[in-house]
């Protein structure tokens, strides 16, 4: 018998971010888009999981900056991350990504100073926890005088 050749359906999971310094309201430093990596827990809890209903399966809801290195697949935590996460507002853009967005005010670490930020990555808790994605980008000086502003998307094709 004669097989009939079937398209199979493939998702392709490919997550991406931007920051923006902001000071006095006005753009003064953009990342542009960057890749991320989604971590091997991140896979398993926050997607497989979550799609099953499964008890342990894990949201996104915090956002959070650092001055390390990238996070591997394997990763928990953010290398240099600096104290605060937070909280992100959720969306999704032409049905097939999911988009976080939050704000880091200058206050926030105004009392400590400047600060290189180098990396990125968004949790399901405001510490600890476990990290869905994450990545680095060029060296950023934050100033005390700046606002962050951040969006992450994960997109499905």
């Amino acid at each position: 018998m004669k097989r009939k050749s079937k398209k199979a359906d493939t998702v392709k999971v490919h997550g991406m971010f931007r920051l923006n310094l902001l000071e006095n309201g006005k753009i003064v430093g953009d990342s542009g888009w960057r890749s991320n990596v989604i971590t091997d827990l991140g896979f398993d809890q926050y997607i497989c999981q979550t799609l099953l209903g499964m008890a342990g399966s894990k949201k996104i809801t915090y956002m959070g900056i650092g001055t390390g290195t990238a996070p591997t697949s394997a990763q928990t935590s953010l290398d240099g991350e600096l104290a605060s996460r937070v909280t992100i507002a959720t969306n999704t853009v032409a049905s097939h990504t999911a988009q976080c967005a939050a704000s880091f005010s200058s206050s926030v670490f105004s009392s400590q100073g400047p600060k290189t930020i180098d990396n990125i990555g968004l949790w399901n808790t405001s510490s600890g926890g476990t990290m869905f994605a994450g990545s680095t980008f060029a060296s950023s000086q934050w100033n005390t005088n700046q606002d962050l502003v951040a969006t992450y998307q994960i997109r499905f094709s």
